[in-house]
């Protein structure tokens, strides 16, 4: 059966987030108690599904994947459907559901271990030909096997189509290579302030600050780099060195488990609709503030009748 074409494209990791709250994240050696934990849906690629499909509205977003054939996988599927993404890539693995392990301390930071299982054999031989073409923005991540994301870039890339990466979490053995080929087949890098060094140190560039190394990355790769900066906002830097920054509103964080994933989504979302690059960094950033408030990584991502809704440290969007 032919698959119709995909607007956004989300090819990544679903995970089933297992989350307790602690009183200190613990170090090498220790153990800390918790009275409880949650269940949330999770994975970086089905984070970024949900907020782009939050956003963009139902019938726009497209998720591939793996799954196992168990009951997280189950739930994984029913979740995303139930948030308007088409699941008809997402596929059953011998393997078991991917699975992370998150503990958030008093100050709502978070430490994430992340188990891939069926993530690992996700492949760019999953997305048909019909998918890819000049509609489409392909949303990628670093939870998936390497080589199968950079392949799955690089058709679109041939196909006309827009690649946004985010590059997270960083391999612990990022290669130049992998960076350098990244870049080749990448549109828009979305990295946090230390992605972007380790990124651009990677393949030799020597930066003193996050926005100088977003401005190497976005030259060197004849992109548009942007960088997620917490309660700094966002900034991206063109390929011809244009910087454009959107402040960050001003919150009281619950839970930053999944903001980056929002912005991801919202971003390319945006991209879609065709909106300016200040007004996508703006909205992105609202976004990703508004999934702050409340506990989860999915859970907390805002509908798109929520965003105008936060005061702000800056002119908004």
């Amino acid at each position: 059966m032919a698959v119709p074409p995909a607007m956004i494209l989300v090819f990544g990791s679903l995970n089933i987030d297992l989350v307790a709250q602690v009183p200190v994240i613990p170090g090498p050696g220790r153990t800390v108690l918790a009275p409880s934990y949650q269940t949330h849906f999770g994975g970086k690629g089905a984070n970024q599904a949900v907020a782009a499909a939050r956003i963009a509205g139902a019938g726009q977003v497209q998720m591939a994947g793996r799954v196992g054939q168990d009951g997280f996988g189950d739930r994984a599927i029913d979740n995303l459907a139930a948030n308007c993404v088409d699941t008809s890539l997402v596929i059953r693995s011998d393997e078991p559901t991917g699975c992370a392990f998150i503990t958030v301390d008093q100050a709502s930071e978070n430490a994430i271990t992340v188990a891939s299982g069926a993530n690992l054999a996700a492949g760019a031989l999953d997305l048909p030909g019909s998918l890819f073409g000049p509609d489409t923005v392909l949303v990628l991540q670093m939870e998936v096997p390497f080589a199968e994301a950079l392949e799955a870039a690089r058709r679109m890339t041939s196909a006309s189509g827009t690649v946004v990466w985010n590059l997270a979490p960083v391999p612990e053995k990022m290669t130049g290579q992998m960076v350098t080929e990244l870049l080749t087949v990448t549109d828009y890098l979305l990295v946090n302030e230390h992605e972007a060094l380790d990124a651009a140190a990677a393949i030799g560039l020597v930066a003193s600050d996050y926005g100088a190394a977003a401005a190497d990355l976005a030259r060197t790769g004849d992109l548009t780099c942007i960088v997620t900066a917490g309660a700094q906002g966002a900034l991206a830097v063109t390929a011809d060195g244009v910087r454009i920054r959107a402040p960050a509103p001003r919150i009281t964080p619950v839970d930053t488990t999944g903001a980056g994933d929002t912005f991801a989504g919202a971003f390319a979302a945006m991209l879609h609709e065709g909106a300016s690059l200040q007004r996508a960094l703006g909205i992105s950033c609202e976004a990703a503030a508004l999934k702050c408030l409340k506990p989860g990584a999915q859970t907390g991502m805002p509908m798109r009748s929520a965003i105008g809704s936060m005061a702000w440290d800056g002119s908004p969007p």
